[in-house]
């Protein structure tokens, strides 16, 4: 058992990872008897067990926590340093997995990622563009960028940008349907309306002062998507009013083809994070990681004022 403990030790992290422990054997080249068998050894050796197993899911045990997260320090440690010997010059290379929302990484992301390119260029990247929030514990995914900061506390983050999101509109859409200029306003108008896993976005919070107010965008003549790019382009096709974050169409307004709704109120902040369940990231993944986060440094407009 002891002569291949890395092998069974990604044999699990891999099954984790993709919620499977069949789809962990394919992905390592093994049958799906032979990776019950390990893993069965496995727990067998450590008299515990790993997985709670149902017809459809694993789920970790306690002891299956901890030991994953033992496992992937020491399997990074082993990666790390056969990366460092395969090139005198410690070349970066190998494969980046990334998510963000659809928006912004069709928005900024392409760009920043094809300037990472060019430093790396034996570094390859998998995209995923997604409103719903990766699930890292049933997705091969090492860094992911996301709007707010997530209910999980198992993962990892780090805070890149401030972000204010604001009510924003076409030009042509308020010029027709008028310009809100109190909160109550906002009744009489048409919505452009994203859902997440969460549901239908369809509630702001709006602060001046001390006044607080809770709006509820009304759905009934709304266009809705779960795609933040197709909310965007409805947005500037003149479809109604929508909640965006700043980073999303802070272009859009500086070249007027969007108007900021209500600009004197204020809507509660969704930071920028980076999130990932590493503590030891690949070489290739911290680079991309400070890439990204000097890109957010220089572009950060998430606290100026709009007017």
């Amino acid at each position: 058992m002891r002569h291949d403990r890395l092998g069974d030790m990604r044999l699990f992290v891999a099954a984790v990872e993709l919620g499977s422990l069949s789809a962990a054997g394919r992905k390592l080249a093994l049958s799906p008897a032979a990776a019950s068998a390990r893993l069965h050894k496995l727990e067998k050796a450590f008299e515990t067990r790993l997985f709670e197993r149902t017809t459809r899911h694993l789920r970790l045990t306690e002891e299956g926590q901890l030991y994953l997260e033992h496992c992937r320090i020491a399997l990074q440690a082993v990666d790390d340093a056969e990366l460092a010997l395969a090139s005198r010059r410690n070349a970066v290379r190998g494969r980046v997995r990334i998510a963000a929302t659809s928006d912004f990484g069709r928005h900024l992301l392409l760009d920043w990622l094809d300037a990472f390119s060019a430093a790396y260029p034996d570094v390859v990247v998998s995209l995923t563009l997604s409103d719903a929030v990766a699930s890292f514990l049933h997705e091969d995914i090492d860094l992911a960028i996301r709007f707010g900061m997530p209910a999980d506390g198992a993962l990892n983050a780090r805070r890149l940008a401030g972000n204010r999101r604001v009510l924003c509109a076409a030009p042509a859409y308020l010029e027709r349907a008028g310009r809100p200029t109190q909160p109550a306003e906002l009744a009489g108008h048409r919505f452009v309306l994203l859902h997440t896993r969460d549901g239908l976005q369809d509630g702001v919070t709006l602060r001046r002062l001390d006044a607080v107010v809770e709006c509820r965008m009304a759905s009934g003549q709304a266009w809705e998507t779960n795609d933040g790019a197709v909310a965007r382009a409805w947005l500037l096709a003149g479809r109604g009013i929508g909640f965006k974050s700043w980073w999303d169409v802070a272009a859009d307004v500086g070249a007027g083809r969007l108007d900021v709704v209500l600009p004197d109120w204020e809507t509660p902040a969704a930071d920028v994070h980076a999130l990932f369940h590493r503590r030891l990231l690949p070489l290739r993944v911290r680079l991309l990681l400070e890439f990204l986060a000097g890109r957010f440094a220089a572009h950060d407009q998430g606290q100026l004022p709009i007017t």
